[in-house]
């Protein structure tokens, strides 16, 4: 599947097509919508250490690190929380293949924790800001510092099980805990700072009056105007239903490149990011209410679509007539994506 892969040269962000094989992780390049069929590169798992989750960049919580034995680090991420997990897991499985009571171990780890069902860490936030029973914002000095528009770990947890987010302190820490490693909220200071990068990860989050934290986006200084960010939001409320890396054809240009997306319901939009910029601002998106969508035959190239393409393309028009043309990365991906978009157009 897909990866954004920091390179080793120049430090940017390339997304390439991996594959994980028993002995090792083998990446390809994506030109023209089609795969190359030599890989760029490949990562020799034999002595292979793995740290998940990895933070150790602030806009980029869904990191894995590996580092080889010859004591090369990659740094490679995924579109979600689940997605960085069957990674992690099957990548660890590999390097600990010849140790199948460690492998055994891994899977027991696996099915033991189960993510809250019907939550959406959205609504939540949401919540969190509505100014007449959100959380509290305060300024918080620690060591010299102050800090604007903050909030307690202890005084969040307070606030999840008061608005019956969480039945007990341990699920409220989860929680937040998930709040903090998708990005909606951040620590501040060094109390919280510190835990998040040395402690386990039970105890990233800090049920603690002194460990101060606020919403990640209070800290973003790219937004350019208070009307772009209200449109923003506006757009972006929405529950996830689905995300992933697919191939999108260009507008203008009419060349390939791999996109995250990210589709939204309640309201029903489908985004667009590029998984290479630090900022985690989409570079497009539409209201999917109206809109068709539909497969293409993967015989021929179908009208509108230029290059030499990979195949498992599909359709989507907007009620504007704007028509998008997306590839994923096998029939069964298609299929997926298709049924996730139709209940919501």
């Amino acid at each position: 599947g897909f990866l954004s892969l920091q390179g080793h040269v120049v430090r940017n962000w390339k997304v390439r097509w991996f594959v994980l094989l028993q002995d090792k992780l083998l990446y390809y390049k994506i030109e023209g919508g089609k795969k190359e069929p030599h890989p760029k590169g490949r990562i020799l798992l034999d002595g292979c250490t793995i740290t998940c989750p990895c933070l150790e960049y602030e806009n980029r919580p869904l990191l894995i690190k590996l580092k080889t034995k010859t004591n090369t680090d990659y740094f490679l991420e995924c579109c979600s929380r689940e997605e960085r997990d069957s990674w992690a897991l099957d990548i660890t499985g590999a390097i600990h293949a010849g140790h199948p009571v460690q492998v055994q171990e891994l899977h027991k780890m696996k099915n033991s924790f189960k993510l809250l069902e019907n939550i959406s860490l959205h609504h939540i936030v949401e919540k969190m800001c509505d100014n007449s029973t959100g959380i509290k914002l305060t300024r918080n000095l620690e060591q010299g510092n102050r800090y604007k528009e903050t909030f307690t770990g202890s005084a969040l947890v307070d606030w999840l099980i008061s608005h019956s987010f969480a039945v007990s302190r341990f699920e409220a820490v989860t929680l937040a805990s998930m709040l903090m490693e998708e990005n909606f909220i951040k620590p501040v200071g060094a109390r919280s700072t510190e835990a998040m990068r040395f402690g386990d990860l039970s105890e990233q989050f800090l049920d603690d009056s002194t460990a101060l934290y606020m919403f990640a986006e209070n800290s973003n200084k790219n937004i350019s105007s208070k009307e772009e960010l209200q449109f923003n939001i506006a757009e972006l409320s929405g529950t996830i239903v689905k995300q992933g890396f697919l191939v999108k054809q260009g507008h203008k240009r009419k060349n390939w490149k791999v996109r995250k997306f990210v589709l939204r319901a309640d309201p029903a939009f489908l985004h667009y990011y590029d998984p290479t910029k630090e900022e985690n601002r989409p570079v497009g998106g539409f209201s999917l209410r109206g809109c068709l969508v539909s497969a293409l035959e993967d015989n021929g190239v179908p009208a509108g679509v230029k290059g030499n393409v990979q195949g498992n393309l599909f359709k989507i028009i907007t009620k504007n007539d704007v028509h998008y043309y997306i590839q994923a990365s096998s029939k069964a991906e298609r299929t997926q994506w298709i049924e996730a978009i139709k209940p919501l157009t």
